[in-house]
């Protein structure tokens, strides 16, 4: 998904400010102060990277381009989809990534609508997750039979639900390397789409201007937690 060189960019970055704020990255910090829930976000986290980048595979695979099957990434086995250095920098410094999805557009049969149809796959499935893990907790709560042992089940669980609508969220946004670059691209007219597509080059330093001055935060956080407050009606987001 991303350009190592420029990743170690952002990595710099990252560490500037932390060590301005000197605030340990959300993940350290849970892992001292709550440990159940430290672990429960690292799980969120896991799930939500694998079943993303298995899903990329699965609807690649079924629209015709092998490549990924091949290299062994039509599974739910998150060794398949981590990035050691994405998952080390996530743990330590709160930022990471998976191991992009290999696809090979010229074995698909329509480049820009397969192309969009499996980048949307990934994050289609992190919504997916997170409403599967809600429904307990929604039918509780519609038929009033909420109690507090599943107040408590879901207050652990509920990291994995959040980290899941972020991530879907989060790769949505229209700018590449994130999968929304592709979708948007899909959904354009076909006269556009080339003259788009040149754009993707310049995605990376675009996505790095956002993340730095906090602007994605500022839409993302609002929406994932609008959309939390839908699945698990009367929990707080644990951010």
């Amino acid at each position: 998904m991303f350009n190592i060189s420029l990743i170690q960019i952002l990595i710099l970055l990252v560490i500037v400010n932390l060590a301005l704020t000197r605030q340990l990255p959300f993940l350290l910090a849970a892992l001292f102060t709550n440990p159940a829930l430290g672990i429960s976000m690292i799980i969120g986290l896991v799930a939500g990277i694998t079943i993303h980048e298995a899903s990329h595979a699965y609807v690649a695979y079924r629209l015709g381009d092998p490549t990924a099957k091949l290299e062994g990434r039509l599974t739910l086995n998150p060794l398949a989809h981590l990035d050691p250095v994405g998952t080390i920098t996530l743990l330590f410094i709160g930022i990471g990534w998976g191991k992009p999805t290999p696809v090979d557009q010229f074995n698909l049969k329509n480049i820009k609508r397969d192309s969009a149809l499996i980048s949307a796959a990934g994050a289609a499935s992190n919504f997916a997750l997170a409403i599967l893990i809600s429904l307990p907790y929604l039918f509780a709560y519609w038929l009033q039979m909420l109690n507090p042992t599943i107040n408590l089940i879901y207050l652990y669980a509920s990291p994995i639900i959040f980290f899941n609508i972020v991530l879907g969220t989060f790769n949505l946004i229209p700018v590449a390397p994130l999968d929304g670059f592709k979708v948007l691209g899909g959904l354009l007219p076909r006269q556009w789409y080339a003259d788009f597509m040149q754009m993707e080059k310049y995605g990376i330093f675009i996505l790095i201007l956002l993340l730095v001055t906090g602007t994605v935060g500022q839409i993302l956080f609002p929406l994932t937690s609008t959309i939390f407050a839908l699945l698990i009606p009367g929990l707080r987001a644990p951010f």
